[in-house]
């Protein structure tokens, strides 16, 4: 059994996701977990697949011949995690690098950002912009996930950091 991570882009139309189902479908693969988008007009994503080694070439090949999207494609083995990990609700004042400072203070704190999801909006009332970033990140021991929450504290007086264990 191989798992196959793909990630795509194309201009936004309907259609993208139900041609990539009907490719994987065709060619035995199993959708196992993927986050898509729509951003300024294109459509992203990135998506695993599982399928047995006999059918990987002709899925691989056959997701190269999407007409209109451009795809990537790494062919690995399943990995699970062995780490506990935590989910941080982010909120603050949106500035210019928010994100590198947020995931050099996680780096720095040993822990592995896993999947981070973030967005941009207005704050009620006030009309400021809003940063917004849901993090799951792997990290050992509650005394690390303490130090971790603090550094995070520490980047700003907006930043407001909720911690939820999973």
């Amino acid at each position: 059994m191989k798992h196959i991570v793909i990630s795509f882009l194309g201009k936004d139309k309907p259609g993208i996701v139900d041609t990539l189902a009907k490719t994987i479908k065709l060619h035995h693969g199993n959708w196992q977990t993927s986050s898509m988008r729509k951003l300024s007009g294109f459509f992203a994503g990135i998506l695993e697949v599982s399928v047995d080694n006999e059918h990987s070439e002709n899925l691989l090949a056959a997701l190269k011949d999407i007409e209109g999207l451009s795809i990537s494609t790494e062919v690995t083995e399943p990995v699970s995690l062995a780490d506990e990990t935590i989910r941080l609700d982010l909120t603050a004042n949106d500035r210019i690098g928010i994100i590198g400072e947020i995931s050099s203070v996680i780096h720095a704190q040993g822990g592995n950002l896993v999947k981070l999801v973030s967005t941009q909006g207005n704050a009620p009332h006030f009309g400021q912009k809003l940063f917004k970033a849901t993090a799951t990140i792997a990290i050992t021991g509650d005394d690390h996930i303490d130090s971790l929450v603090g550094a995070l504290e520490g980047i700003a007086d907006d930043l407001i950091v909720d911690v939820v264990v999973n």
